[in-house]
């Protein structure tokens, strides 16, 4: 039986995406190009700690309201720095 890994991915992904989408609309020049955000995505993701999981239902049993707080916080920053410094690189 072969192992199957497609389950497994960072759980700041989904998040990070969103809020790429949401603070787009402050850097107009990103907003308009699709590689630019992509690049943001990957830019705000290699800044956070990496920290994979299966299943997200998982996380709802083992964060604390003051994880989740900390990592929201984490994520809107690392997302606007790298739209930012997307932005100078247009």
């Amino acid at each position: 039986m072969e192992p199957d890994f497609s389950s497994i991915h960072n759980r700041f992904e989904q998040r990070v995406y969103e809020q790429v989408l949401k603070f787009a609309a402050r850097y107009p020049a990103v907003a308009k190009d699709p590689e630019l955000l992509a690049d943001a995505a990957c830019l705000a993701l290699n800044s956070l700690k990496p920290h994979y999981i299966r299943h997200a239902v998982d996380l709802a049993f083992y964060l604390s309201d003051a994880q989740r707080a900390q990592d929201e916080t984490a994520i809107d920053a690392a997302v606007d720095s790298a739209l930012r410094t997307c932005s100078r690189a247009r």
